[in-house]
């Protein structure tokens, strides 16, 4: 088993910036894709980023240029960037993990975190 725990949420203004980290523990996950979703009160959970063992990068088209995964895999650990933040950013994030490539949809993830709150005020 993988568990996995999001920190760094919080309240931010338009145009502000945060920083999510995400700690990996239980089962080694050498070779896990892990990546961001974020799911919004009356949306579906949606893919935001995603990044592969050897560091490769996906991003959703709504957060290029904004937002930068990166991943430290000596201490289990992954983290979005989030910068000139949007009120239409607001969402509940969460981390997940799944063994092999980056996967788009929620569906192809094994392990998720319980989420961080993320809200953009305008």
């Amino acid at each position: 088993q993988v568990q996995l725990e999001e920190s760094g949420g919080g309240l931010v203004q338009a145009g502000g910036s945060l920083r999510l980290a995400c700690a990996a523990s239980g089962r080694t996950i050498s070779g896990y894709a892990r990546a961001w979703f974020r799911h919004a009160p009356g949306k579906e959970r949606e893919f935001v980023a995603g990044i592969g063992w050897t560091a490769a990068t996906y991003y959703a088209d709504s957060v290029k240029g904004r937002f930068t995964i990166s991943r430290d895999n000596a201490k289990n650990m992954v983290y979005l960037q989030m910068n000139s933040m949007r009120p239409e950013d607001t969402a509940v994030y969460y981390c997940a993990a799944r063994f092999g490539v980056v996967g788009g949809g929620p569906n192809e993830y094994d392990y998720w975190g319980l989420g961080t709150q993320v809200t953009v005020s305008s």
